[in-house]
């Protein structure tokens, strides 16, 4: 069983927490009694995984803008966080494509920010960037990519993640090395397409399924071939805490991880959403389908790349990391959370028992 005790009493200040990956943080944090912030802008959609399971009473919950940097500074230096964890993006690729500036200004400036106030904060002890599997020159292989492959998303989402990257890496080397202001461990992680209970948010697949079938309507599947790393939301959550921790332990275990399910996981969008439907059908006994809109309609839609698959070896070998949940798994715990949703029962609840029975799983 993974143990996350270390956690207890230590000051974790998140961005972004209000999201969907920032909910689930939180919420497992919470479990294992820490001190939990959090500084993001509301939560991003409504209905939300924050809202829903009521997690703003349960910890200090900060409404601010990373690209402010005068109100970033005050927070951290009241709250004087021992861990952080940057989670605070703009995060959907096809709104890159609509408000790129707003795209860059968070992605790459809300990263200089969270970065210049944890130079000005001695009490960090450690410090997590968390980008995407994006961030990688995508040459469209049929193999994953490693971490020392050249970083240069193309569209406005994965190149300001890409420039994250960078940001951080500068900052490392001018203030947190050897030869800085002081040594203190950061590591960047780049996670493969996340599912799981909670996530609202519009052109996700899983949002969209739900959508579409809470409607009694067919799903709309913009590229049914594309392949991607698919992984439950509590495998990179996991993985983010551990890697916090044992970078504070040991700081020559910084860096930067792939973090994704085994290659067998990378899978066809339209293999997932197949995988949904039978599971919503088991949970709910309603019917549900899906449709190429690719084929139903003549429809130019922007550039997304078609396969992408991560190497995460380095994650497995300097951690004795291993997934716990197949994507066939990680979808039937999407699905038992929607449907207890849709349902009208305490989601709190069903998150809860997922998170006992990964890390009763988790090694």
């Amino acid at each position: 069983m993974m143990d996350l005790s270390f956690y207890r009493g230590k000051k974790v200040l998140i961005t972004g927490h209000t999201g969907f990956k920032g909910s689930w943080m939180s919420q497992l944090l919470l479990r294992e009694g820490a001190e939990v912030y959090g500084y993001a802008k509301q939560p991003p959609t409504d209905p939300s995984m924050f809202g829903l399971c009521g997690l703003k009473t349960e910890m200090e919950s900060i409404e601010g803008d990373v690209r402010d940097l005068d109100a970033l500074r005050s927070v951290f230096l009241r709250v004087k966080p021992e861990f952080v964890v940057h989670m605070a993006a703009q995060p959907i690729v096809r709104e890159s494509y609509r408000n790129p500036v707003e795209t860059y200004e968070t992605n790459v400036m809300g990263t200089v920010n969270v970065l210049e106030c944890i130079r000005q904060t001695d009490s960090v002890n450690s410090f997590l960037n968390v980008t995407t599997d994006k961030v990688y020159k995508n040459r469209e292989w049929e193999w994953g990519y490693r971490e020392n492959e050249e970083l240069n998303g193309y569209d406005p989402y994965s190149n300001s993640k890409s420039c994250s990257e960078l940001v951080t890496d500068s900052y490392r080397n001018s203030f947190f090395g050897n030869s800085g202001l002081r040594v203190l461990p950061i590591t960047t992680a780049r996670a493969g397409n996340v599912i799981g209970g909670g996530d609202f948010a519009a052109d996700r697949i899983i949002p969209d399924c739900v959508r579409a079938v809470s409607s009694g309507e067919k799903i709309r599947v913009r590229n049914p071939y594309s392949v991607r790393p698919y992984q439950h939301v509590l495998e990179p959550v996991a993985a983010y805490l551990m890697i916090l921790k044992r970078q504070w332990e040991q700081p020559e275990l910084a860096g930067c991880y792939n973090v994704g399910p085994d290659e067998a996981d990378c899978w066809e969008t339209g293999r997932i959403t197949t995988e949904f439907c039978k599971a919503w059908k088991n949970h709910t006994g309603k019917e549900a389908d899906w449709m190429d809109l690719g084929k139903e309609e003549n429809i130019k839609q922007p550039h997304e790349a078609n396969f992408l698959k991560l190497d995460c070896t380095r994650l497995k070998r300097t951690f004795d990391w291993t997934p716990s949940w197949t994507a066939k798994m990680a979808v039937e715990r999407t699905v038992e959370w929607y449907a207890e949703y849709v349902q009208g029962k305490n989601v709190r609840d069903c998150t809860e028992r997922q998170i006992e029975a990964f890390l009763r799983e988790k090694r």
